[in-house]
């Protein structure tokens, strides 16, 4: 079963993540992904190299992914390239990475990938459950350390993707309360 664990920026998916994978559930991340291209895709880094210059890449010769939202996060228009360069990518690794898992005899009863802009691409429909995390507004500006206002606006309203969520997890309490309710759609998912 393919579930996509979502929610705004703070909220705690990545945690949610790592509750899954503790309770057995296979795990990706698109933004472990996004990184991943960043550094490791050569059409990735010369379409970067090509569009904002060597400015972005750092002493080492990587892809310095904080200049890069500098640029991105301020001008909608270079945000809108940099997703359609990788969105795409993105969909096509975790769509592989679960066939890869789907075809070996010991394949996991779920597979959980976390999709930040989910709902905002019509990414539900390639997942059998969605779950999403959220927070409130102060708990989740404590929790991120790069401005939030900037890429907030981009994001569904919790209470939309509350709506449409098959799991909802209000995330304001401890991480023994996350991992109890990502315990609970497991068994719940697996039963």
């Amino acid at each position: 079963m393919a579930v996509a664990v979502t929610g705004g920026i703070g909220a705690g998916k990545s945690e949610a993540l790592r509750a899954f994978a503790r309770h057995g559930a296979a795990v990706i991340s698109s933004d472990e992904i996004v990184h991943e291209l960043l550094r490791d895709d050569e059409d990735v880094r010369a379409a970067i190299r090509g569009r904002f210059g060597d400015a972005v890449f750092g002493p080492d010769g990587q892809i310095d992914r904080n200049r890069v939202a500098e640029r991105v996060f301020s001008d909608a228009r270079e945000l809108e390239w940099l997703e359609r360069l990788l969105h795409p990518r993105v969909i096509a690794a975790y769509l592989r990475w679960r066939d890869e898992l789907a075809r070996r005899p010991d394949a996991p009863a779920l597979t959980v990938t976390e999709v930040p802009l989910l709902y905002e691409v019509g990414g539900d429909r390639r997942f059998d459950v969605v779950v999403v995390i959220t927070a409130p507004t102060d708990v989740r500006v404590a929790r991120e350390i790069r401005p939030m206002q900037d890429r907030e606006p981009r994001f569904l309203s919790d209470d939309e993707k509350v709506e449409r969520a098959d799991f909802a997890y209000v995330n304001d309490g401890t991480l023994e309360e996350l991992d109890r309710f990502v315990a609970g759609v497991v068994e719940e998912l697996t039963a």
